[in-house]
């Protein structure tokens, strides 16, 4: 990974993103962490609707710093936690849609076998829809998303993973896929933290 290169997301999931902090934060909020991460042109000015790339990995990471800057290690934990899930019922499951995933066939898969597709199903969409890129493995029980360009981290420096939004959103995915059920979601490595992923594993089996 080259730190000189731009990678992006697309408008629309930055959207979903900002949408999603002032649903948690509010508006005041957003504005307060948009302002002190240099990034005044997106208060009250969020990105269109649309899927050109053009949302940098860089602003994304300077606001999930900034919310643990505010707000401490703990407190911006929470936030990002919240605004994941938030994420996912605020748009990204309308990608779910699209995939297939609330079809007939795959609602009767057994639990085990729809995580796994789910998670896969989700990883795909990243790498489609975006510049970030994941790769999923099954081992010991446990389903490991490794997320090798993250724009959560993105040129961030930190002794532990900090990826928490990306972890909210896969506890909402998840919960969703499985008809309510909570599965255990954590961060384990953190390319911040001088790893070579940011990896996410996931219970099989669900907590309750």
């Amino acid at each position: 990974m080259s730190a000189s290169k731009t990678f992006f997301y697309p408008n629309r999931m930055g959207r979903i993103v900002l949408f999603s902090m002032e649903e948690v934060m509010g508006r005041n909020g957003v504005h307060a962490v948009l302002k002190l991460a240099s990034l005044p042109s997106l208060i009250d000015q969020y990105p269109p609707d649309d899927r050109e790339r053009v949302f940098p990995f860089s602003t994304l990471s300077n606001m999930t710093d900034m919310l643990e800057q505010i707000y401490g290690p703990h407190g911006g934990r929470g936030l990002s936690l919240r605004i994941g899930r938030a994420c996912f019922k605020n748009g990204v499951r309308q990608y779910g849609t699209q995939m297939g995933l609330t079809e007939m066939a795959f609602r009767l898969l057994p639990l085990p076998a729809k995580v796994n597709a789910g998670a896969r199903a989700f990883a795909e969409l990243f790498n489609t829809f975006t510049d970030q890129k994941v790769r999923v493995e099954n081992e010991n029980g446990k389903i490991f998303w490794h997320i090798e360009r993250c724009p959560l981290c993105w040129e961030r420096r930190a002794p532990e993973p900090v990826c928490h939004l990306a972890v909210g959103l896969l506890q909402e995915a998840l919960y969703w896929l499985s008809g309510g059920k909570v599965f255990n979601v954590e961060e384990v490595t953190c390319i911040a933290a001088g790893d070579e992923t940011c990896t996410i594993a996931i219970d099989h089996s669900p907590i309750f």
